[in-house]
């Protein structure tokens, strides 16, 4: 690094600290690695007192926000349902503990397909998008990550990634009137797989409202460089998850016993002074313990970004 250029980096970051415009990242915990979620697409099991305990145990476990997920099971795909009211009193909840919903996690686009040979099933996946974005909005949650599935149940079809890409592209003026980012996440399987295609669909829509949201442990798991990759998404990546992984495992590996290599990673990412949010995602399956597993798997991202010289804000 030319002398200039520290400078410029010390000066930036001198003034950022004396404004208070502290650069960093800020970490938050998927819902499915917590206990006892409240499951009901409506009524009192969608605000209230269910929702106050659950959301408890994220500052308890020393995050700053949670992401909600919408997935395949009948309970989260009733949120899809939820009106104002009821995402009302999740924000309330939240507000009650001293936490935010940080985003959705719409995976329920793993099932009802974007890019599937079933006209019906294209419909309703529009209809997802619509609804997704609009929950998303009303709990305040300012990114909703979208899966890079095409047509995950079914056998491939040559239109699969077109309906894929058009689907994005004609939500984006509805996120652009509700004020909510997409980020496409990378995943397992054959089809968004890397940061390099997700970008593909970023370019193609050029729209602000159109990002990217890595994995990166589905980075790891796809066998890529995340060298290769993060610089794919410089000035893309809205949030960020974080998992561990096994080349064929890309859930429920706990962190730090993985392939991922975070220091590299971390490395990275400090060198496009990348700050935002960064989610850790488990699956704790409701395990008694699983408070502790939360507070464990945090501790060690802390270590990891502390050793790259990434500052990670406190809840």
């Amino acid at each position: 690094m030319s002398s200039d250029v520290a400078q410029a980096d010390a000066a930036r970051t001198g003034a950022a600290a004396g404004t208070g415009l502290r650069a960093g990242i800020s970490l938050g915990i998927y819902e499915k690695a917590l206990r006892s979620g409240p499951l009901g697409g409506s009524g009192s099991r969608a605000s209230g007192e269910v929702w106050r305990d659950f959301l408890d145990q994220v500052p308890r476990a020393g995050f700053s926000y949670l992401d909600i997920s919408i997935d395949e099971s009948p309970q989260r795909e009733a949120r899809l349902e939820w009106g104002p009211r009821q995402c009302r009193g999740v924000r309330d909840a939240a507000d009650a503990v001293g936490t935010d919903v940080g985003g959705i996690c719409l995976s329920i686009h793993r099932r009802i397909a974007p890019g599937s040979a079933d006209p019906a099933v294209r419909r309703r996946a529009r209809e997802v998008m619509a609804r997704g974005l609009e929950v998303c909005h009303d709990l305040g949650a300012p990114v909703i990550q979208l899966a890079g599935y095409y047509c995950y149940y079914e056998d491939p079809n040559p239109d699969a990634e077109r309906w894929y890409g058009q689907l994005l592209a004609d939500a984006v003026p509805m996120a652009a009137r509700l004020g909510v980012v997409m980020g496409i996440e990378n995943v397992d399987g054959t089809d968004v797989t890397s940061i390099r295609k997700a970008m593909e669909f970023v370019d193609a829509v050029d729209s602000p409202y159109l990002q990217v949201y890595p994995d990166l442990g589905n980075i790891a798991e796809q066998g890529l460089d995340p060298a290769v990759e993060l610089q794919a998404g410089t000035g893309h990546m809205v949030a960020m998850h974080a998992k561990d992984v096994r080349r064929g495992e890309p859930r429920r590996v706990d962190v730090g016993t993985g392939i991922v290599d975070w220091d590299r990673s971390f490395e990275l990412l400090r060198d496009q002074h990348w700050a935002g949010r960064l989610m850790i995602e488990m699956w704790n399956d409701d395990a008694p313990d699983s408070l502790e597993r939360c507070a464990a798997a945090r501790e060690f991202i802390e270590r990891k970004a502390a050793g790259a010289g990434i500052d990670v804000l406190s809840p």
